[in-house]
């Protein structure tokens, strides 16, 4: 059985203490591909750091985190576009608006947010999505880009089934994480009538550890918590939901 962790932030300080005992955990259990999406400049060497140390199993993205597009962001997208201009990436993100640490920044994180998308389209590339109290404003600016050449990942999806069925209309996988087993989550009920095609697995983590870890660091093992939640919910084999959200993976990311 392979998992594939569709987002993780294997970079992240969190892991700092046991970062390689981790990895090596996650992929003891069949979660063996992890993507790893960017934040900003800052990061960029620890992303390569980790690429260079897991060669067959880490695969990078690039791209510039919407709660980091500040005054500096031309600085930060020049950066983005020098780095695809020089090797290769699986994605563009995560890109994207949030609404829920910084109103003011709106008008900015919109132009970043189209402006990355069309470098997706430059290489032919997915994009994964960054959405926290935006959905009305992420979804304007998805219609000013749709086409067959708009695809990717609507990260961390929390959104209702109408939301979801949207996202789905401009190309997007839901990448489900840890939020799908929270009590309180909601999308667990209605996930099941989503088809199994338009899904993809992610922790997130350090961020959102699905239950019976909430509120504690996530990693990436945990991707098969999130595994057996939805074949509980789709009433299928645990194992099918591995074959089919990698297979989706595969089909975003192209590898």
């Amino acid at each position: 059985m392979i998992l594939t962790d569709t987002h993780t932030h294997l970079y992240s300080s969190q892991f700092a203490e046991d970062r390689n005992e981790m990895i090596q955990n996650a992929i003891d259990n069949g979660v063996t591909r992890f993507f790893i999406p960017a934040i900003d400049s800052t990061y960029a060497q620890r992303m390569f750091e980790l690429e260079e140390q897991y060669p067959d199993n880490v695969f990078l993205m690039m791209g510039l985190h919407p709660c980091y597009v500040k005054e500096n962001y031309e600085d930060e997208l020049k950066f983005v576009e020098e780095q695809f201009a020089n090797r290769r990436f699986y994605a563009v993100g995560e890109i994207g608006i949030d609404l829920y640490w910084d109103k003011t920044t709106l008008e900015i994180q919109k132009i970043a947010f189209q402006r990355q998308i069309q470098l997706a389209k430059k290489y032919k590339l997915p994009i994964n999505i960054h959405c926290r109290d935006a959905f009305d404003e992420i979804f304007e600016v998805l219609e000013l880009e749709k086409g067959d050449d708009l695809f990717g990942i609507f990260h961390c999806f929390s959104g209702d089934y109408e939301q979801a069925q949207k996202a789905i209309s401009y190309g997007m996988k839901l990448g489900i994480g840890g939020v799908v087993t929270f009590k309180n989550g909601k999308i667990d009920q209605f996930i099941n009538q989503i088809d199994l095609k338009h899904i993809v697995l992610e922790t997130d983590s350090p961020y959102l550890a699905p239950a019976p870890h909430r509120g504690k660091r996530n990693e990436s093992s945990y991707v098969t918590l999130v595994a057996q939640k939805l074949a509980e919910l789709y009433n299928v084999s645990i194992e099918e939901i591995a074959k089919i959200t990698t297979q989706n993976s595969i089909d975003v990311f192209g590898i």
